[in-house]
């Protein structure tokens, strides 16, 4: 019998579900911000950033949290030695500040968030300074100051070896015409940019797999990678800041970007409009891929509706750009490619990927 993601407990139907009911009552609390000089934009509920609107530009708002990655860290660590927080630090701020630029928004300010069970946590004192090591280093790729944090101790609700690591980041759009605003149209090309790996998201499935491995995180991965399990889930994720800033150096315009975790390649048709999101050159999934879809073993649907199989960011442009999009991502380092394009087919709303057979359609995803 194949895995899935609801198998690890994660069940995204319950989950977006939440996630609507609170953006219908946050609505409702969009007034308040005229007391302030600023008003809610259209169509920012729902997105990966939240904006607030000023005359002259936007502010941006995220709250993102790494999720269950720092238990693979642990548990190489008490196996190997092998300390792995300066990468999880990177990562837990890697999905924040990605989440961040979706919107044209560049990165200001990071806070952290790290609830422990006991503060004998901090007593590890290469860890705790890999941690600290790991973020500021994130801080740095994101070009954002880290401006500061929290540090609750909370037994009974964190296991006492545990630690939850999360955060938040502030950034501005100005001038407010570098805002990515989701003006997708028919023909636009769809370019990916590639991942470190899993990143940040399916680490409950993975774990669950780790569990059933003779040698778990220990087991070499294989398909022309040296690396064990657990050296490749570990492996830091990409922050895309530098992308958006390039394209906007540029002057570039990104109709739209998606930050591809959870949800797997569903995430593409993030936007509420329907279009069909055509993938024609998917590229051959990473070693940790084809050995999760072996190991576990995971139906090669559910691997792509929960992993981001090799693509960690996507951006959609305008056909005549696309070059010249490329050309920026490969300039300021990233592995990019032209993935395919958007259609319209009436109100059909879908992810295609005609060379593997798979298709998403919109009720797979619920994100408003």
């Amino acid at each position: 019998m194949s895995l899935s993601y609801e198998s690890s407990g994660v069940d995204y139907d319950q989950l977006d579900a939440f996630k609507r009911a609170c953006q219908r009552a946050a609505r409702t609390t969009a007034v308040e911000l005229a007391a302030h000089g600023y008003a809610e934009p259209a169509s920012t509920r729902g997105e990966s950033a939240y904006l607030i609107e000023a005359a002259d530009h936007f502010l941006a708002h995220v709250e993102e949290g790494l999720g269950t990655k720092n238990l693979v860290a642990d548990a190489v660590y008490a196996q190997t030695g092998r300390n792995f927080y300066r990468e999880i630090a990177i990562d837990t701020v890697a999905t924040i500040v990605n989440d961040l630029v979706t919107c044209g928004a560049l990165p200001i300010s990071v806070a952290m968030h790290a609830a422990v069970g006991e503060s004998d946590w901090f007593a590890d004192a290469p860890r705790m300074q890999a941690l600290v090591d790991g973020w500021a280093e994130g801080c740095r790729q994101a070009g954002a100051v880290w401006g500061g944090g929290e540090t609750p101790t909370l037994r009974g609700i964190v296991e006492k070896d545990a630690i939850v690591l999360a955060g938040s980041a502030i950034g501005k759009v100005e001038p407010k015409s570098r805002r990515i605003t989701g003006d997708v149209r028919a023909g636009d090309a769809i370019i990916f940019l590639a991942s470190s790996g899993v990143q940040t998201n399916g680490l409950s499935l993975c774990r669950l797999i780790a569990d059933q491995l003779p040698q778990g995180y220990q087991t070499p991965i294989g398909h022309g990678d040296a690396r064990t399990y657990g050296e490749a889930l570990l492996a830091p994720s990409v922050i895309y800041v530098a992308f958006v800033r390039e394209c906007q150096r540029r002057a570039l315009k990104l109709n739209y970007v998606s930050h591809v975790t959870g949800h797997g390649w569903r995430k593409l048709m993030r936007l509420d409009e329907p279009f069909v999101y055509e993938i024609t050159t998917p590229r051959e999934p990473l070693p940790l891929f084809r050995f999760l879809e072996q190991a576990g073993p995971i139906a090669r649907r559910e691997m792509y509706a929960t992993f981001n199989q090799g693509v960690g960011f996507a951006a959609y442009v305008a056909p005549q750009d696309a070059d010249a999009v490329l050309a920026a991502a490969q300039a300021t380092g990233y592995e990019a490619w032209l993935a395919g394009h958007v259609k319209k087919d009436g109100t059909r709303k879908a992810v295609v990927v005609p060379s593997l057979g798979l298709e998403f359609d919109g009720s797979t995803l619920q994100v408003r």
